[in-house]
């Protein structure tokens, strides 16, 4: 017996219908403190860092962790000799730890950078500035986030 219209439509939407019936569930992928720590080494190496000159403007207390604003600075004359070379900011909980990797030159005129990041979940914000005589200085910042971003998919 041929396949009426009627029936292919009703077995197509079958089809489409069964197609969305596995949910996709969301959650943040695990991340560990070391994680940071292994994130921070990979762009420092063994060097060491000092706490200074570096400044990180964050909301302690975010609503929303979707769109959180973030301005990191450093002190510095942005001269050829004294410049800062780049300014790196990395998060303790999100999937991906190395948040941003800014660099500049010395014409610069300011080493500043001012963006929105998204957090999942309550966490240590830190910065850390590289300087033209390699010497690496940061600072960190807690932030309270009372709505959760970056979450991954799960398969």
């Amino acid at each position: 017996m041929p396949t009426t219209r009627r029936q292919f439509l009703g077995l197509a939407g079958g089809v489409t219908v069964a197609g969305t019936i596995p949910i996709v569930t969301l959650r943040p992928i695990e991340a560990t403190p070391a994680m940071l720590n292994t994130a921070i080494r990979n762009v420092v190496g063994e060097a060491q860092i000092r706490n200074g000159r570096v400044k990180l403007d964050i909301p302690p207390l975010v609503e929303n962790g979707n769109t959180v604003p973030m301005t990191v600075s450093v002190a510095s004359p942005m001269t050829a000799d004294d410049h800062v070379k780049s300014i790196h900011v990395f998060n303790e909980k999100n999937p991906q730890p190395n948040i941003g990797n800014f660099y500049f030159g010395h014409s610069t005129g300011r080493a500043q950078v001012s963006t929105r990041i998204r957090l999942a979940d309550t966490q240590k914000v830190v910065a850390i500035a590289h300087l033209s005589d390699d010497t690496f200085w940061q600072v960190a910042a807690d932030v309270v986030v009372t709505l959760a971003a970056c979450t991954e998919e799960t398969n």
